[in-house]
């Protein structure tokens, strides 16, 4: 995928200090640096012409800042990361030039930067309106595990799907790879612009799956499918291992 789609694009990465499990956690230090700066790093590795933090934290805009990558703020009460991107977006682009709109996941410090560029390759496809990352379940585990939240979609390539459900059941049913759905989001503005306005779904309440809105809705998100699933850090042990994945454990 070339770059160039990031010239009318802009990445957004919420960030909030409310975690329970990782009090902290955007400023956590990995390598040297606060765990949301690795986050836009691994952004700025993928081309991203232009990456925002959207936060509701003065300390999170202080060390995102320090560190020479934009900061909005926004409103405490958001009630999910696709209301606060959708508050800075107006914010940092009022005139409406990014048509492309990345919620890349402020937990993510390990995600390889080629993953973030090809959750852009679905908008290729002018009949797309949000486009998501996906890979192959390969431990048994993670199969039925409610945790592990599953993409049910209709192959169009080897490489891509058309999302007809998520879940955290155990699904499709029958013989064939179940694949692991991966919270990164290239929205259309105008997509992302309707996705706000509608109010939560039913089956987005009953699988508290924010994404089912949007198929509810009749939008069409399809889903490339990438090798790895990123770790997410949501607990101290999450913590240790992303240190040392990126090649440093504080002693």
């Amino acid at each position: 995928m070339n770059n160039h789609r990031f010239d009318r694009s802009l990445v957004l990465i919420p960030a909030r200090m409310a975690s329970t499990r990782l009090p902290g956690k955007p400023l956590a230090d990995i390598c040297g640096l606060p765990m949301i700066v690795q986050v836009a790093k691994r952004a700025a590795e993928a081309g991203a012409s232009r990456i925002i933090v959207a936060t509701d934290t003065p300390e999170i805009v202080t060390a995102v800042t320090a560190h020479g990558f934009e900061a909005v703020m926004t409103a405490e009460s958001h009630q999910s990361g696709s209301d606060r991107i959708f508050e800075a977006l107006g914010k940092a682009d009022p005139e409406g030039k990014a048509d492309i709109v990345v919620n890349v996941q402020g937990d993510l410090p390990t995600i390889d930067p080629g993953s973030i560029r090809a959750a852009l390759a679905p908008l290729e496809d002018p009949a797309v309106d949000i486009a998501t990352l996906a890979a192959v379940i390969h431990e048994e585990a993670e199969r039925t595990n409610p945790n592990v939240v599953k993409v049910v979609g209709s192959p169009l390539s080897a490489t891509r799907q058309r999302a007809l459900y998520f879940t955290r059941a155990t699904a499709p049913h029958g013989a064939g790879p179940l694949y692991h759905h991966i919270g990164l989001y290239a929205y259309r503005r105008r997509a992302l612009e309707r996705f706000v306005s509608l109010g939560p779904s039913v089956l987005e309440r009953r699988e508290s799956l924010e994404q089912l809105r949007a198929l509810e809705a009749g939008m069409r998100i399809d889903v490339e499918i990438v090798d790895t699933v990123p770790l997410g850090v949501d607990t101290p042990a999450d913590l240790d291992k992303a240190r040392q994945m990126l090649g440093h454990s504080p002693l």
